[in-house]
């Protein structure tokens, strides 16, 4: 989810084909409830914008793990070694890991 365009959203999923849905928070509300709509700076002028953050959120809806500050750069292996130890997948009976 960001604050960018339904239509920006669209050519993005088309440009990557990207198999899932991607929701469009163009009013901020969701951002803004979860604290990540922030002041910025940069070169001297100040805006709001969103400070790029991965909620995961379990299938109760409860926030399980909370990541501040993505760096895109190895953020997907981090998240989903994240998924795997919070969903115990990936490792056998005796505690090794799959591969």
């Amino acid at each position: 989810m960001s604050t960018d365009t339904v239509d920006s959203h669209a050519k993005w999923k088309r440009d990557l084909q990207i198999p899932h849905a991607l929701l469009a928070d163009t009013r901020h509300e969701v951002a803004e409830r979860y604290g990540v709509w922030v002041e910025k700076t940069m070169m001297g002028k100040t805006h709001w914008g969103v400070a790029r953050t991965t909620f995961i959120i379990d299938q109760r809806g409860t926030v399980a793990k909370v990541f501040p500050g993505v760096k895109v750069q190895g953020h997907s292996a981090e998240v989903l070694a994240a998924l795997k130890q919070m969903t115990g997948t990936g490792k056998r009976g005796n505690g090794e890991t799959r591969d």
